[in-house]
């Protein structure tokens, strides 16, 4: 399904990019990607540490962390529309000037001489624009073809893993033989020369000349990048809200269980800091090989409605199998199942999505994506903090499986056809 009506020539990228072109391309943005991902991450292992430092006890440091994610939350669909419309190579150099300023703030935030506190809760500030993972994801759906579209993005899982692994290792040792503030230096530099690379490699579009003519039809007035009714049309149209529901109501469950993880880890499994970090090395090693291997494979046997199905009756076998868990050793055995059916409901529905709008609005249509992980995020401390202090940790086995049952028969009950091909791919 088209969604626009008009004929798309996505894939095709900019005029005159050759098919070596398009490959550089790629390969740069899965570098970037890998690159912004492994100091989000470092970021991500000292913070605790560093807000424990500054005299910052749990509630404040929800705060911090609802802060960031509401940021994010806001700013997804209006950069994915900036992407739209400035391009590419915009979208990345803002993006990664704006990690710059975050990790810069983070690093004067550990220096006793300055207000700590205060700086940390500034480096909030710069997320609103933190968006390399869509900007990426926007270059993929451009410069691939729509039957290539769940591999290619699948392959990002590559960049999550490595970032993952990357960054948690990188920030504990870095941190711990060089002082906490070393992880974000190195965090600056790493982002400061993305930015140089996205401005002086990455093209300044990657959409072809059709995206171009739909995105301003001749004597049209071109809607701003602020313009929310432009970022709601998009969710109007034909089977592209139900899709998205999907998404953010099927995932919902299991991104509550990922935002009181550590919780569960120090509460329920006994883990220490290190143990810790080494569960979470393991997940980014499953995500990894999963989203960038195994997904891709399967899409081009299956179809995409119904990898769509296979996710959520993961999440349900998932779901009952978490309600039993007691133990970390049960949760080792049921990752495989919970990463898949994150994975495939992560790439399946990106895929779905920008299939269903025009070519010139895929940007838009994955920032509105991207907003789904800041809103649990966001909702998630105070839910699933309620949650788990009343009901422990089965509710969130328990309440994984009821919504995606819930949403497999509403689906099923569902008779218009989904934006998807309705044949498997060779």
């Amino acid at each position: 399904m088209q969604g626009a009506g008009a004929p798309r020539r996505q894939g095709q990228g900019p005029a005159g990019m050759g098919a070596l072109g398009r490959l550089w391309v790629l390969l740069l943005t899965y570098l970037l990607t890998t690159l912004d991902l492994t100091s989000l991450f470092m970021q991500f292992s000292t913070l605790p540490y560093l807000s424990r430092r500054l005299g910052l006890d749990s509630a404040t440091f929800g705060y911090l962390q609802t802060s960031f994610g509401v940021l994010q939350l806001l700013g997804g669909p209006v950069f994915g529309r900036f992407a739209d419309q400035h391009g590419a190579r915009a979208a990345f150099t803002v993006s990664f000037l704006a990690s710059s300023a975050l990790y810069l703030l983070l690093a004067a935030a550990c220096s006793p001489a300055l207000p700590g506190a205060a700086l940390l809760f500034a480096s909030r500030l710069p997320s609103a624009l933190m968006h390399t993972l869509p900007a990426a994801q926007m270059v993929i759906a451009d410069l691939s073809a729509p039957e290539e579209r769940p591999a290619a993005l699948g392959r990002l899982g590559l960049c999550f893993g490595m970032g993952t692994i990357l960054g948690s290792l990188l920030g504990g040792t870095l941190s711990t033989t060089c002082g906490i503030q070393c992880p974000a230096f190195v965090a600056l530099v790493a982002n400061l020369l993305g930015a140089v690379l996205s401005f002086t490699c990455i093209p300044a579009s990657t959409k072809g000349p059709s995206a171009h003519a739909q995105a301003a039809p001749p004597g049209a007035p071109q809607a701003g990048v602020f313009d929310l009714k432009a970022i709601a049309r998009l969710l109007r149209q034909p089977g592209v809200l139900p899709v998205f529901l999907v998404k953010v109501i099927s995932g919902f469950p299991s991104g509550l269980f990922m935002v009181m993880f550590s919780v569960v880890c120090m509460d329920v499994f006994r883990l220490e800091a290190a143990q810790a970090s080494y569960l979470v090395s393991f997940s980014g090693l499953l995500f990894m090989v999963i989203q960038g291997l195994v997904v891709g494979r399967l899409s081009s046997h299956f179809s995409e409605a119904a990898l769509l199905r296979a996710s959520m009756l993961g999440f349900m076998v998932v779901g009952l199998a978490m309600a039993l868990m007691s133990t970390v050793f049960h949760f080792c055995l049921l990752m495989p199942g919970l990463v898949f059916s994150m994975c495939t409901l992560n790439v399946v529905t990106d895929s779905m999505l920008t299939k269903a709008v025009s070519a010139s609005d895929t940007g838009t249509m994955l920032g509105l994506c991207a907003s789904v992980q800041p809103l649990t995020r966001t909702l998630g401390p105070t839910l699933g903090g309620l949650l788990y202090r009343s009901f422990g940790v089965p509710v969130f086995g328990h309440l994984q499986f009821a919504v995606n049952l819930l949403v497999l028969v509403l689906l099923a009950l569902w008779r218009q056809p989904m934006p998807q091909k309705t044949v498997k791919v060779r």
